[in-house]
């Protein structure tokens, strides 16, 4: 009996052992859709604040690139409070991560009204802009679809856009697709994951 009970105290051990290794060596599971990109990123230069901003600019840090426009009464700033509480959750990790935002509105976002914008949000994010054609490479570029319509007599055109955030590791190779959605908690623990 005490032999029987040694040996079932032994297998329930081991059984657990076992339950806590495949937990431990089980890969992440990202809530983004995961891109395997073999090549890097394309690399554009746009108008700051402060000058010219190439993508390139920012090679060994994680970047959060988004296209959208200061105009955009609801996915945008919706889009912009997540990133910036997925960024504060990263604690000192954020130093790793550049959020860029592309106004696909180069005719109302000026460098500095995109300034203002996104350091509404959080400090050490850019806003960048440029001519409507440069916009239009960057954004077929990244897949990123944009049209403009019009609104109401108050808000003046509206402008339709893809919704997605992209994270491109610090090698700038495409590594994630975050759906509009996806929670400040699923983004931190991701771009944690990233970085590492």
């Amino acid at each position: 009996m005490k032999r029987s009970l040694i040996i079932a105290g032994s297998i329930l051990g081991l059984i657990v052992v076992a339950l806590i290794g495949l937990r431990l060596f089980r890969p992440y599971v990202f809530a983004g859709t995961v891109i395997q990109s073999p090549e890097p990123s394309f690399d554009f230069t746009l108008e700051s604040a402060s000058g010219p901003v190439s993508l390139s600019d920012f090679q060994g840090k994680v970047v959060v690139l988004y296209f959208g426009y200061t105009f955009c009464p609801d996915v945008c700033p919706t889009t912009m409070t997540d990133l910036a509480k997925a960024m504060q959750l990263l604690g000192k990790k954020a130093d790793d991560v550049q959020v860029v935002m592309v106004s696909v509105d180069p005719e109302r976002d000026t460098p500095e009204k995109l300034e203002e914008y996104v350091h509404a949000f959080y400090p050490t994010f850019v806003g960048l802009t440029g001519t409507p054609e440069q916009i239009a490479e960057a954004a077929a570029r990244y897949g990123v679809y944009y049209a403009k319509h019009e609104g109401s007599d108050a808000s003046g055109y509206l402008i339709d856009h893809t919704a997605t955030v992209m994270v491109l590791n610090a090698e700038g190779r495409l590594k994630l697709l975050e759906s509009f959605g996806t929670t400040p908690e699923q983004m931190a623990r991701d771009l944690a994951h990233v970085i590492n």
